[in-house]
């Protein structure tokens, strides 16, 4: 599994940073406590190592978020972005088929690189914030169904243009939701429970390929039964 890497610390005096480092100072701070989080829990996470390893002083931190569980929600709400963002994405491929595993290539590559850690440490505190335990599921999967529903549409047109097809509008989200089941879960219950990211990259084109298929035949199935 890919390494979370941390933000690049200057050396010398904490606070203000220079010119070269000012940048994104919010980008910054995410940044860093992605890291700790991740590195260390939320628990064990302290504003003192976010805000060294940021570089940023605690008020400048506290201007942007004010406490360490709103730092934390910002975290969670920016990998949920990085994984549901797909403005200017098109899945590769001539055919259905293509398309689609292209797609479910894609949700899982998003996942692996950027989404376990996070999901492991929201759930080590989900009795501490079940709400954002809940906000995390539910706003990734919704999200992501919108998104992937609209893929899904473009992908297999003409077939979305047939009034019994399960891509028309009024069933796409579930469509959606069911292609991320089908393909995403899986995965993620694997990497919750240890393999790790080149394991799960050597598997993924022919899980994708038998789970592609197995999804096109029960659509199929669906729309002429």
């Amino acid at each position: 599994m890919a390494k979370n890497r941390a933000p690049k610390r200057p050396h010398g005096r904490l606070g203000r940073p220079p010119k070269a480092l000012a940048g994104d100072v919010e980008s910054r701070i995410l940044d860093a406590a992605q890291h700790v989080f991740l590195g260390k829990g939320y628990q064990s996470a302290s504003m003192d190592e976010i805000a060294e390893l940021a570089p940023a002083s605690k008020p400048t931190i506290y201007s942007y978020f004010p406490g360490k569980e709103a730092l934390f929600a910002a975290v969670v709400a920016r990998v949920i972005n990085g994984l549901t963002g797909f403005e200017g994405y098109t899945p590769a491929g001539r055919t259905v088929q293509d398309k689609l595993m292209s797609l479910g290539t894609e949700l899982v590559e998003r996942f692996i690189k950027d989404t376990v850690g996070v999901t492991r440490v929201t759930i080590a505190e989900a009795d501490r914030f079940p709400a954002l335990s809940r906000h995390l599921h539910e706003a990734a999967r919704d999200r992501a169904a919108d998104a992937v529903s609209h893929l899904l549409n473009d992908a297999t047109d003409p077939l979305s243009r047939t009034s019994k097809s399960p891509f028309s509008n009024k069933r796409s989200i579930a469509t959606a939701q069911i292609f991320m089941d089908l393909i995403l879960l899986p995965m993620l219950m694997r990497s919750l429970m240890g393999d790790e990211a080149r394991v799960l990259r050597r598997d993924l084109p022919s899980f994708v390929r038998e789970r592609v298929n197995f999804f096109l035949a029960a659509c199929e199935a669906g729309w002429t039964g």
